[in-house]
């Protein structure tokens, strides 16, 4: 059952710029959401994480390329991704979890309890 819904996927050229959106469906209280992303033939790695406190981290593949924020009125999860590269192509998906997460907790797929369906992001050479 989908409870997150990500939107704003897309084909761009490398140095572009994308925003993803994720919409909680009908999630309870959640505490960390982060994106996550998977390539063809690779697992799913996490790629910046929204901590309850407001703090932020993300993966060194993208730290200054991609930031990721919450407008707390329209209760929407963002991530903005400039300067993309082709590396960088995957499906992004938004996770959330239910109590707080530390460490590498964070960047565990099993930690969070909700996820989205998936947005496919391609980025062209």
């Amino acid at each position: 059952q989908v409870q997150l819904l990500e939107s704003g996927g897309g084909s761009v050229q490398a140095g572009g710029s994308l925003r993803l959106s994720c919409q909680p469906l009908n999630t309870p209280l959640v505490y960390a959401m982060s994106w996550f992303r998977q390539a063809p033939g690779k697992e799913r790695e996490g790629v910046a994480n929204l901590g309850s406190d407001g703090s932020t981290r993300y993966a060194d593949s993208v730290n200054g390329r991609f930031t990721i924020s919450k407008d707390k009125a329209k209760n929407t999860l963002y991530l903005e991704m400039n300067s993309l590269k082709p590396e960088d192509t995957a499906i992004y998906y938004c996770a959330a979890a239910s109590r707080p997460l530390y460490g590498s907790a964070r960047w565990t797929t099993a930690a969070y309890n909700y996820w989205g369906q998936g947005t496919q992001v391609t980025v062209s050479s």
